[in-house]
């Protein structure tokens, strides 16, 4: 068996495709998908949902997973080309990379990866220069399948906390090790979801967001409720963990929380689930003892709670602090956000100052590092990075090697550098160091690959929605690509969450322009390109202007002469999988090929499984009728037509996904397979030892990889080696 084969069930004697060894072949039997009685009924309106069942994952769920796995993978393997795809993949990924050095104490974390190591390696170099390995996850099991999430080093740097996934899970576990021998440090963690945690002063131990976890076989079927915040004592058990402060009785606020730069109080941030608009506390901590003891020891009551921002009227977030003086991140007046100053001695809002005002660029993110405010703009959806003092006031713009996004940045107030990395469509991520001092960046690290980025190019064209809507979109391809109206095309996006999609770079994607494929990825409404306004242009009963604006960008494709219908590929992940099954269910015969992955496809009950109920300030929910009325009408689970011509369609999703539950995709490819009205497969690829995405080994990622660019090769009717040699694309 090919060491990259991912995990499956095979049934052996049982026959459930009529596949011919010829290519051409498109004649399928489905297994079989029961379609039962349940109908609900929402304000007044009769709702089938035939394939509830697939929801429970019943010894008959495992069996249609079986079944299904089957037909799409004896479709797969009749794929000449899909060894050579695989094995390109493989080389091109095989080059050393780095993550971006963190710093504590008299210790650099940072994290490598050879090659085509399952997970990168965490090393760390000691105070005299020598480095060594800290901890390697690819030791901890065969299959690759339980990664380290992330970590995060204490103070002093002679702990490190390490978050650890299973088979893709968005639970962590946590450990902690000492840095100067990796021995672990009794006491885990177990109840964490997600994310982070914050450490106290003095290595005294961690704050972290603690989820009620739910019972064994229940866990793709359970709301998760919202978290509290606990403090885990260094060297302890999480049982006897404190309790530092419950969620929010009103089920429509929810809470984050932080720690300030000088780790004297915790940030706490109170959102309204609904608008993402926010207050701002801080809870000040005690010098010693336990860390809830003494709040309001030798103060009136109370007084250990700081409101540094009140009134729910904008979404606003923490930057950092030093000394009485904070700065937020707000887009109170702002959709484009701007940056404050508040003095903790007297937070009202008549004492606020602004620092840096709101411009014509989106700020995304900004840090405070070595004195200077670091600010980072989305320019039409590329990386623009300012310099300020702490007064406000501009020093520079960081030079940049083009078009592309700079991730990092951080470090505390008194660090005399950072460090970034910047990455496009067609370079890896390069990391650079900055002399604060000097405000000067040098080459730290860079990959070293096997392609040449110079054969490929990178362009910014606007095309115009349907209520005419500018919309910006990135072009990639190999040079030489003519717009012969007859392109390979592979359309992908996003819209959603106020997450924006800028130049990144992806093994996946080079392989497909050398193919000779083309990369299109527009930057949809819904995103956060453009600040709140476009975020909010993408929402509850706007949520079609997403379909409206990728089913602009295809026409446009097309009508300019890139590609047709017949080659034309869309795809996209979670929300991006939702706008597949949207878009090619509203318009199917603009496509020839649709790849959703992982996707939000029953719009009616999303918000009842695991962390559904926090996407409803995006999508809205059943409860309120005109919110019903705009989610059924592009549910794609509720829109598929009896003898529709749908586009060839390789779904994906992995059983063990518990953000977005499998029963989405399931229920999305029984319909489908039930209302196909052509001979085009409607396929189904399930990981059965996978989750959502995040922690995917690498060996994983390039077989579905390989079965994705497959599957376009035949669909597309591409033709992606130059010559008949069968050792590698060209």
């Amino acid at each position: 068996m090919n060491t990259l084969a991912p995990s499956r069930l095979r049934l052996g004697s049982l026959l459930l495709a009529a596949l011919t060894a010829c290519e051409t072949s498109s004649e399928y039997r489905y297994p079989p998908s029961r379609r039962g009685g349940q109908v609900d009924v929402f304000h007044g309106r009769s709702v089938a949902d035939p394939y509830r069942w697939l929801e429970e994952y019943s010894e008959e769920t495992k069996r249609w997973i079986a079944r299904q796995n089957e037909l799409t993978f004896d479709y797969l393997d009749t794929i000449s080309k899909r060894d050579a795809i695989r094995e390109r993949l493989g080389e091109l990924w095989n080059f050393e990379r780095y993550e971006l050095p963190v710093k504590e104490g008299p210790y650099t974390f940072y994290r490598k990866n050879d090659g085509l190591q399952n997970h990168s390696v965490l090393h760390v170099v000691d105070p005299d220069g020598s480095e060594r390995v800290l901890f390697d996850p690819n030791t901890l099991t065969e299959d690759g399948t339980l990664a380290l999430a992330s970590y995060r080093p204490s103070p002093s740097g002679e702990f490190v906390a390490l978050g650890l996934s299973d088979g893709g899970s968005d639970w962590r576990t946590w450990r902690v090790v000492r840095t100067a021998s990796g021995v672990e440090v009794p006491g885990r963690v177990t109840h964490n979801k997600f994310g982070g945690v914050h450490w106290a002063d003095g290595d005294r131990g961690f704050f972290y967001a603690r989820y009620e976890r739910p019972e064994a076989g229940t866990e793709l079927l359970e709301k998760n409720t919202r978290p509290e915040t606990y403090f885990h004592a260094l060297g302890t058990s999480e049982n006897v963990d404190e309790h530092v402060l419950s969620r929010p009785k009103d089920e429509r606020y929810s809470t984050n929380v932080s720690i300030t730069d000088d780790r004297k109080a915790l940030v706490i941030t109170r959102s309204e689930i609904a608008s993402r608009k926010s207050e701002i506390e801080l809870l000040l901590l005690p010098d010693s003892g336990p860390i809830t003891a003494g709040y309001s020891k030798n103060r009136p009551a109370g007084e250990s709670i700081l409101r540094l921002v009140t009134g729910y009227d904008a979404q606003h977030r923490y930057v950092g602090g030093h000394g009485d003086l904070h700065w937020i991140l707000s887009d109170l007046d702002a959709p484009r956000r701007r940056v404050f100053e508040i003095d903790a001695r007297k937070p009202q809002r008549e004492f606020w100052r602004e620092l840096i005002p709101q411009s014509v660029d989106t700020i995304r993110s900004v840090s405070t590092v070595g004195g200077r405010i670091l600010v980072h703009y989305m320019q039409d959806a590329k990386s623009k990075v300012g310099v300020f003092t702490s007064d406000g006031k501009l020093v520079s713009e960081l030079e940049l090697p083009g078009l592309g996004t700079v991730s990092g940045l951080s470090g505390e107030w008194d660090d005399g550098e950072t460090y970034y990395s910047f990455s496009s469509y067609t370079h890896p991520g390069s990391i650079y160091r900055f002399d604060l001092a000097k405000n000067r960046s040098e080459l730290f690290r860079e990959p070293n690959y096997s392609f040449d980025p110079d054969d490929y190019t990178t362009e910014q064209v606007f095309y115009p929605s349907l209520d005419g809507t500018r919309v910006p979109m990135f072009l990639t391809y190999k040079k030489g690509l003519e717009r012969s109206g007859d392109n390979p095309t592979y359309l992908y996006g996003y819209g959603g969450f106020n997450i924006s999609l800028t130049p990144r770079f992806s093994v996946e994607n080079l392989v497909w322009m050398e193919m000779g494929g083309l990369l299109a990825v527009p930057n949809l409404r819904g995103g956060g390109e453009y600040g709140e306004e476009w975020h909010e242009a993408g929402t509850l009963l706007r949520k079609q202007n997403v379909f409206d604006d990728f089913i602009a960008a295809a026409k446009w494709l097309q009508e300019n002469g890139y590609t047709n219908p017949e080659k034309l590929a869309i795809g996209g992940g979670s929300n991006g999988g939702l706008l597949v099954g949207a878009c090619m269910t509203q318009s199917p015969w603009l496509f020839g090929a649709a790849l959703p992955a992982v996707g939000v496809h029953d719009m009616l009950r999303y918000h009842l499984f695991t962390i559904g109920w926090a996407w409803a300030a995006d999508y809205g929910t059943v409860d309120d009728r005109e919110q019903f009325e705009a989610l059924v009408t592009y549910s794609p689970v509720h829109n598929t037509r009896a003898g529709t011509r749908y586009p060839p369609t390789l779904i994906t999703t992995a059983d063990h996904d518990d953000r977005v539950v499998p029963a989405h995709s399931f229920k999305f490819a029984a319909a489908l397979q039930h209302d196909q009205g052509a001979p085009d497969p409607i396929l189904i690829r399930i990981e059965t030892r996978a989750g959502h995405g995040a922690g995917k080994p690498t060996a994983m990622r390039i077989e579905e990889a390989a079965d994705r660019w497959s599957f376009l090769v035949r669909e597309l009717d591409m033709e992606p080696f130059a010559t008949s040699s069968t050792d590698g694309l060209p």
